[in-house]
Order: structure tokens, then sequence, then C-alpha cells
């Protein structure tokens, strides 16, 4: 098996795996990075969302080649940091977004890419990012609350 060098949280990670396993299995079980989830394993629920770059991706469907190829870094719900982190955060429990939890950190990680993005993000700007974001508890106007707080915090 092939032997890949991911920047993860921003450490270098070597791990070994077939070239088309999934980034969340690496990430999971090869570097015990537990808090993405896995939800659906089709890209279609969003638990398992992390950033590649600066990008939100699923990583139920992104294999660790391509995300070695990409070189960029890779940030988990455990390497989340930074204003719009600490807001998302503050916002998520002053919201009581949280039910179940399952979908947090998938639901975290597409909205800290989106206040990140853009300062004041629209309802079709926030509908158009968590798009695909599945919350079983059916939380979304809290989730919707949140990004807005959130997003007033780390305005400039």
């Amino acid at each position: 098996m092939p032997s890949y060098t991911l920047d993860v949280n921003g450490r270098p990670r070597e791990v070994v795996a077939d070239a088309d396993t999934p980034l969340l299995w690496v990430l999971r079980d090869s570097l015990g990075l537990t808090g993405t989830k896995y939800g659906c394993g089709e890209g279609y629920c969003g638990s398992c969302t992390v950033h590649l770059g600066d990008e939100p991706v699923r990583a139920c469907m992104t294999g660790v080649a391509d995300a070695a190829r990409a070189g960029t870094k890779i940030v988990t719900i455990e390497g989340l940091s930074g204003a719009a982190a600490k807001a998302l955060h503050a916002a998520w429990e002053a919201e009581q977004v949280t039910q179940c939890g399952w979908c947090q950190p998938g639901q975290i990680m597409a909205a800290a890419a989106l206040i990140t993005g853009k300062s004041d993000p629209s309802d079709a700007d926030i509908d158009e990012a968590m798009d695909g974001n599945l919350c079983r508890c059916g939380t979304y106007p809290r989730i919707r609350r949140a990004i807005r707080a959130a997003a007033k915090e780390v305005r400039p």
C-alpha cells in the first residue's frame, strides 16, 4: 500500500492506505480523529465535512490520494480554530442548536467556511453553503440564527 503525507490540523501526518480509501476513514481509523462523523457514505448528509484548503468537502467522497495530491491543508472539527470557530461555538451554545449532535461537526465546518469567506451572508448564501448538511433533529432555524450571530461577531 502507498504512503501519504497529509497536512492535518497543522501537522504533517504519515498514513498508509489504498489510494481510493476515503479520507473519512483515514482521519477516523488511521489518525484517531473521530470528530468527523460517518453519516451516509455517499456525500448526501454532510456529517463528514472537513476543509480541504479553504473549501468544505465531504470526506466520505474524497480519496486519500486526491487529498494528498491537492497538497493543501486538511482541517477537521478538532483543528478548527480562530475567530470564526470561537464565534460559531458560542452561537451554537447560545442558540441551543445541538440535540443529538451527530451532524454538528459537519454543520460547523460548513458554516465556518461560509463566514470566513462572507462577513455578512444573506439567507441565500446560508442556504447555498448549508445545502446538503442534513439535521435529522430539524434544528435548521437555530442553525441559521447561530450562523447569523457568529458572522456578526467576526465581521471586520
